[in-house]
């Protein structure tokens, strides 16, 4: 299988393992920093990514899974967002002539 480029900013896995981010790379001592979903960073180095097999991936769309986020406070407003007339606020502004 084809050797996957690290490139800064993209997404892979493992086979059958979580994703990651690829967010630095030290070309001077050959290290490679992945930063996974949950947030845990670690380091490679270029001979032990080249030995690895890794795939491409899409970047998550739930962007949470590093900040640490309980799902009690990911509630949502179940009547939908609805949207305040923020000009109508302006009603109720003393102004002095």
């Amino acid at each position: 299988m084809k050797t996957v480029f690290p490139i800064i900013g993209n997404w892979y896995r493992r086979p059958g393992g979580p994703i990651f981010e690829v967010v630095a790379t030290d070309d001077d001592d050959g290290s490679i920093e992945i930063q996974h979903f949950d947030g845990t960073v670690e380091e490679l180095d270029i001979d032990a990514w080249n030995g690895s097999v890794f795939l491409s991936a899409e970047a998550p769309e739930d962007w949470s899974g590093s900040l640490d986020i309980d799902s009690a406070d990911k509630v949502q407003d179940q009547d939908g967002a609805k949207s305040q007339d923020w000009f109508t606020a302006m009603d109720y502004v003393d102004h002095a002539d």
